[in-house]
């Protein structure tokens, strides 16, 4: 075999006894070659190990062979699950996905952006940090197709979400039930859109109690990971542990839950606690944590589908909003 990428086309042409125009056609356009003639061609290429020119290929297309996804952690296992979907079904098209962080930071999602343009990608997929969608814009203006992930459009493009009020809804009435009056929500910075949605459930699930909107605290933490939770649970500490928390992540409530243990406070006999996305280390928490659950997998999976029948046929294709609803699981942190 070859070294590999020392093998053009001419070679593999020469090894298959077609023309070089004739390789180029089973790379780029199969339908247009005999079904015997390409499997001879794709012999060859297996046997010389041949490897085709990526960069150039994207010069004489126009675009890569590539999309983007852009997450807002990239540490955070829902972001994970979601690029294991959107890779499974790139994977069966021949393409490559570019994952690129924003760290939940405005500035670094618009040079992520930028970078993901640069490199002609067919089109991306974001969560986005920041409310302001006119790059997005910008993006298409340039043929890049853009479908949101975890956040519904507000124009023109397709998006694959979940209903947050919903989940926040059901997270505090859960609590509710379990007898709390007190409860505290720890969340990330509202300037998330999932940060905010998910305390209008809560508040939602208040007043349909007859509860004020003070029995409800707000705590705020810079970054939503373990240990931004554990600064909010310094922060109830001081202050007095209330009957109840929720969480807008599980790495939230794992922060939390660990701070807790370490102040002697027992969940859930003294507080309980509920997190939010169900990922798979909350149920092998030292006390199982109660979650809202997403279909993540899914939400990854389904935005690729849309995003890719939009390169396919940008013209025929009809944008689509679609959203999840989530569901409830008790654990022992809340039982």
């Amino acid at each position: 075999m070859s070294t590999l990428g020392t093998v053009g086309i001419k070679e593999v042409a020469q090894r298959a006894g077609v023309s070089p125009g004739t390789v180029s056609n089973v790379l780029n356009r199969p339908e247009r070659v005999a079904v015997a003639t390409r499997a001879r061609v794709q012999q060859a290429i297996r046997e010389l190990g041949f490897v085709r020119n990526g960069s150039a290929a994207t010069l004489r297309a126009g675009q890569s062979r590539a999309i983007g996804l852009v997450v807002l952690d990239v540490g955070n296992p829902f972001f994970v699950e979601v690029a294991r979907g959107v890779e499974d079904v790139v994977s069966d098209r021949d393409h490559a996905v570019i994952l690129c962080n924003s760290g939940e930071s405005p500035g670094r999602e618009a040079r992520n952006l930028r970078v993901l343009a640069e490199q002609r990608v067919r089109g991306v997929l974001i969560t986005p940090a920041d409310e302001d969608l006119s790059m997005l814009e910008g993006l298409r203006d340039r043929g890049v197709a853009v479908v949101l992930v975890d956040h519904p459009a507000t124009g023109d493009l397709c998006s694959v979400s979940v209903d947050d009020v919903a989940g926040g809804d059901l997270a505090v009435t859960h609590l509710l039930d379990r007898g709390a009056e007190r409860l505290a929500y720890v969340t990330g910075p509202l300037g998330i859109r999932q940060c905010v949605e998910r305390r209008k459930g809560a508040r939602r699930a208040l007043r349909n109690a007859g509860l004020p909107a003070r029995a409800l605290e707000d705590v705020v933490v810079p970054e939503m990971n373990a240990g931004g939770g554990a600064l909010a649970a310094e922060k109830l500490l001081a202050g007095g542990v209330p009957d109840a928390i929720f969480c807008a992540n599980d790495l939230l409530a794992l922060g939390v839950l660990r701070a807790l243990a370490q102040a002697g406070v027992r969940v859930p006999d003294d507080v309980a606690l509920i997190g939010y996305d169900d990922i798979e280390f909350s149920s092998a928490a030292a006390v199982p944590l109660s979650s809202i659950r997403q279909p993540t997998y899914q939400l990854g999976k389904i935005a690729t589908e849309l995003l890719l029948e939009e390169c396919d046929d940008p013209s025929g294709h009809a944008h689509q909003q679609i959203m999840f609803q989530p569901e409830l699981v008790v654990r022992e942190s809340s039982r």
